[in-house]
């Protein structure tokens, strides 16, 4: 069973239910790059719709369509397969001509639109995506499931990392284990990252899950350490006094949580105690992300859920909303449904 049925509820376990994907078209992603690319240069970048396919085959498909290797393509995230996903690429053709990149087309792939840019496409830069879900058989009070979108849509959601960062069933944090038992354990570089980055995920989410049950995720305690909204931009709180506090209610500033590595927590008084009791209990996690090489980092524990809407369809709800980047849809819909199909 995932630990992530595990973590704490902000209004409790929702009382309602709902069936998610039961086509592609259930779960529409559009991704927001975090730029504006410069109209001219080597590297074309390429906005595309893409359904039941995933970000690294549909990479693979554009370095052999315009005869590069695999390296001089990039993209900025990982969206899921089973969903309808706009995202973007960028395909390096120094000394190529452009191909016709309406001979990509097919049933499950559009190009939408090109642009060039001076530079490759780096892995997470993006501003944020906007997600259409449509929940279906759906089962329980509607009224429920008003009040907790209504709450959403006011307060935000608990940062939670989602399933697709730990695997199902916590697949990687499972391989993750087999490191801790044997550190000479051969492993692909990108499965290590993998499994690294779902333990240090973990670690966080049981700290966020603390501060969830001590009605604190979304409050500003002695010693916290607080992240600007819209940027990774972090400072001390000092005196939790009006102006934080202020802050806070807006959803301008966040508290934040460990992404664990070497060097010392940020944190001080009670906030470096929740901290420092959880990392208690998992020192052997801990140790690994050390010897990994990883450096202690921050993220924000709560996200705000922006643009909330919608609508009922018959049986069926249809939500809208955007997230800013490394937020999890997942996250947003634990808070409002059982999801009764997963």
């Amino acid at each position: 069973m995932s630990h992530l049925l595990q973590l704490h509820y902000v209004l409790g376990q929702p009382e309602v239910s709902a069936a998610i994907r039961q086509s592609p078209e259930d779960f529409r992603v559009s991704e927001q790059l975090s730029f504006d690319p410069a109209g001219e240069g080597q590297h074309v970048y390429l906005f595309i719709e893409k359904c039941d396919l995933n970000t690294e085959d549909l990479a693979n498909q554009l370095a052999g369509f315009a005869h590069v290797p695999r390296v001089a393509v990039g993209y900025a995230g990982l969206k899921d397969r089973h969903a309808v996903t706009r995202q973007w690429f960028s395909v390096d053709l120094a000394g190529k001509s452009e191909p016709d990149w309406r001979g990509l087309d097919t049933d499950n792939i559009e190009v939408i639109e090109t642009i060039r840019h001076t530079r490759k496409l780096k892995r997470g830069a993006i501003r944020g995506n906007w997600f259409q879900i449509t929940l279906s058989q759906f089962s329980g009070d509607p009224e429920d499931l008003t009040r907790r979108l209504e709450y959403i849509n006011q307060h935000g959601v608990p940062n939670y990392f989602g399933e697709q960062r730990f695997g199902r069933n916590d697949a990687n944090l499972k391989q993750a284990e087999k490191l801790i038992k044997d550190e000479s354990k051969r492993v692909k570089r990108h499965q290590r990252g993998l499994y690294l980055s779902a333990v240090r995920s973990y670690l966080f989410n049981l700290v966020l899950s603390q501060r969830t049950a001590d009605h604190t995720w979304n409050q500003a305690i002695p010693g916290d350490v607080m992240m600007l909204e819209g940027s990774h931009s972090v400072f001390k709180a000092g005196v939790i006094d009006d102006v934080i506090v202020q802050r806070v209610t807006a959803l301008d500033i966040h508290p934040t949580g460990p992404l664990w590595g070497a060097g010392g927590l940020m944190t001080t008084d009670d906030a470096l105690a929740v901290e420092t009791h959880i990392m208690q209990s998992q020192q052997a996690w801990c140790e690994l992300l050390v010897s990994a090489g990883l450096k202690q980092e921050r993220r924000a524990l709560r996200i705000k859920v922006s643009d909330l809407r919608w609508e009922w369809r018959g049986t069926d709800v249809v939500l809208e909303f955007q997230l800013p980047a490394g937020g999890y849809a997942t996250a947003v819909l634990r808070e409002l449904v059982i999801v009764s199909n997963c």
